[in-house]
């Protein structure tokens, strides 16, 4: 019998909603090794109630991660890397995000940075600190998990945009690190509309939907793939 290769994902924002429909599914193929992140772990109910569930596969991590906190991002290094061992990271899936609602001329002005620093600079960061475990990977891929509201060939108008701005600038950033290292993978991904906490009352798709959908796309990814917007339904978005 041939064994089958480990292939090692690290998710950020891993609590909750997306993410943890994200982590749930990953560790449903034994041969994936999961390392997921929580800003408080000890708290992050039902993502300890998953990794009791399925103990016994022993494929599931769980590790702090503040997207907000500098000392505890360069700290998750050294987590990861004992996990791994001689092992490279395939994946780094850059899922944390928060959202505000707010107006185009009426920002609150302490938010707009916190906003900024959770969904743009801890992604290019994460990718700076992962990058060396990145190299080591099989499969060398940034997932950075965006929206179609950072679009503006889709254009949707007024609504959100403070979450807006950010995403557009993690789509350049997805762009500017494809560009900058032709031996990765790296996209930007919307996930669609979701039925999760932040998606909000009016979201219409299921979050087991979307994350099936993003793991079809991101298993199939191929370096012509880089440096490109994706839906998870396989559908390229426009800049």
């Amino acid at each position: 019998m041939v064994a089958t290769q480990t292939t090692t994902w690290l998710v950020t924002g891993a609590s909750r909603g997306l993410g943890l429909e994200i982590v749930r599914q990953l560790t449903a193929t034994e041969s994936n090794l999961v390392i997921a992140t929580a800003r408080n772990p000890s708290t992050a109910s039902q993502l300890s109630a998953l990794q009791e569930e399925i103990r016994s596969l022993n494929n599931l991590h769980v590790i702090q991660l503040d997207a907000n906190d500098e000392k505890s991002m360069r700290a998750s290094v050294a987590q990861v890397q004992q996990i791994l061992g001689e092992r490279g990271l395939d994946v780094l899936y850059n899922n944390a995000g928060i959202v505000s609602i707010s107006n185009v001329f009426g920002f609150e002005y302490a938010n707009l940075p916190k906003i900024l620093q959770t969904n743009v600079v801890a992604p290019a960061f994460l990718g700076e600190l992962f990058l060396p475990l990145l190299e080591r990977g099989a499969r060398k891929t940034i997932v950075n998990v965006s929206s179609s509201l950072g679009s503006i060939g889709v254009n949707f108008g007024k609504p959100y945009p403070t979450y807006s701005l950010t995403k557009t600038a993690l789509n350049m950033l997805s762009y500017k690190q494809a560009k900058a290292r032709s031996d990765l993978i790296v996209i930007s991904l919307c996930p669609g509309h979701c039925k999760t906490e932040m998606g909000g009352p009016y979201a219409t798709l299921e979050p087991s939907e979307s994350v099936a959908g993003q793991l079809r796309l991101v298993a199939g990814l191929k370096p012509e793939h880089t440096g490109r917007f994706w839906r998870y339904d396989g559908e390229e978005v426009p800049w």
